[in-house]
């Protein structure tokens, strides 16, 4: 009983101690995670991949210059006949606005279908799907 005291009296002394050497706990919020979506499904059928090189490059740097997300990659079919774009910001629909003069100044995004998510990858959460011109 006696030891239980001292140590919860050190205790308390140490933990003062540590709040005046570095300040008190403070807590930290998390900056706000992108959980909005805008994935594209594009048809490819290409024999290179430097087009598609050059148009991650152009959306990469549109969504850095507004600010409205990342640019998180792409995967395409092993015989290059079509892929998605995969693009993250806190509003699907600024990010997608941004982008969308790039997508269609690209030939083989033609008729490509992008999908806008309106939260984090979860059954319940709204999709909207936006054809972009032939």
């Amino acid at each position: 009983m006696q030891l239980e005291k001292i140590l919860s009296t050190i205790n308390s002394y140490s933990v003062g101690l540590f709040d005046k050497l570095f300040g008190k706990n403070k807590t930290y919020s998390k900056p706000q995670e992108p959980e909005h979506a805008v994935i594209v499904h594009f048809r490819y059928e290409m024999d290179s991949l430097e087009p598609l090189y050059q148009l991650e490059d152009a959306l990469e740097k549109q969504i850095n210059e507004e600010g409205v997300g990342e640019f998180d990659g792409h995967e395409i079919a092993v015989d290059l006949s079509d892929g998605f774009l995969y693009m993250y910001g806190t509003n699907a629909e600024t990010l997608f606005k941004a982008v969308k003069p790039i997508l269609e100044k690209s030939n083989f995004m033609k008729g490509a279908v992008a999908k806008l998510r309106f939260g984090p990858p979860e059954e319940g959460i709204r999709e909207i799907e936006v054809k972009l011109p032939e």
